[in-house]
């Protein structure tokens, strides 16, 4: 089946990045000279805001109108353009401007000949799961939104250690007292999830990690859950400094009793990959696993 044509393109710069804003102007009057339209001007990603208060960070976006986003940035950029694809099934293509580059996996130098391959038709995709979370309190929906990596519940540095609540598909799984919980997608398993002792997970899988983060118990280990279940945390204890996180960028505070109620979501993050590397290479260069 031959891959959908390109006719419109969104670009998300790196904020405050003077060579990924100069690379956004050149790469938009390519694409215009070959008959691409261009869905508003280059983007900044403005998205990411860590509250500490409680408050509201900006809502998600109703996406953009648009065959393929290019990204121009990092791994935070292109975490944070999740959020910006509403419910389209948009193809995402990374130019790495970041340090790391784990998902923006093009450099620079190959971002022409990569597009031209794209625009002919000829391009993989690395379709990845993303998850829906939402905080409630009293039933009433506080805040919520899509995930790429993680949703994260975590005390601040002074509190005391927190006991959460989770339940799978109305079950009871387990109480955990510890520094927090991580509920990572296959993506997000090489993020916070294995600095916290958690596996890594083949990014096509169809599973979600939940791992506790300096349980109390050593015997709370990480467990790996269908990402079709419905997931339910419940913070058990008031204590001061408990906030909810949504791939590290969007976060609010916690009360007890409060819950956490996470879905799969019905869009998948379309990744658009170079011909010329898989996941291991990826993993033993960028990450410098097994070495």
């Amino acid at each position: 089946m031959a891959n959908a044509a390109i006719s419109s393109v969104a670009i998300v710069v790196k904020p405050n990045h003077a060579e990924a804003w100069q690379t956004a102007c050149e790469l938009s009057e390519w694409l215009e000279k070959r008959g691409v339209k261009m869905v508003a001007s280059p983007y900044a990603d403005d998205l990411k805001s860590k509250t500490d208060n409680g408050d509201p960070s900006p809502a998600e976006s109703d996406g953009f109108d648009a065959d393929l986003i290019i990204v121009l940035g990092g791994d935070g950029t292109m975490i944070s353009t999740a959020r910006l694809i509403g419910d389209r099934q948009v193809l995402v293509l990374g130019i790495n401007y970041g340090s790391l580059g784990y998902l923006t996996e093009f450099r620079i130098e190959e971002m022409f000949p990569a597009l031209e391959t794209i625009l002919a038709g000829e391009y993989k995709i690395d379709s990845r799961v993303m998850l829906r979370a939402g905080h409630f309190r009293n039933d009433e929906l506080l805040a919520g939104g899509r995930v790429l990596n993680d949703v994260v519940i975590n005390k601040a540095a002074l509190a005391r250690i927190i006991e959460i609540e989770v339940m799978l598909n109305g079950q009871f799984v387990n109480s955990f007292r510890s520094d927090g919980l991580i509920v990572a997608t296959p993506t997000g398993s090489t993020a916070y999830n294995l600095s916290a002792g958690g596996p890594i997970v083949y990014p096509s899988m169809n599973a979600v990690v939940l791992t506790p983060i300096c349980p109390f118990t050593l015997t709370n280990r990480p467990i790996v859950i269908p990402d079709s279940a419905e997931i339910e945390i419940k913070l058990i204890d008031d204590n001061e400094g408990v906030f909810l996180t949504l791939d590290g960028q969007t976060g609010y505070r916690m009360k007890a009793d409060d819950r956490v109620i996470i879905r799969k979501s019905s869009t998948t993050f379309n990744i658009v990959q170079p011909a010329n590397r898989n996941y291991f290479d990826v993993l033993r260069n960028k990450l410098q696993w097994g070495r």
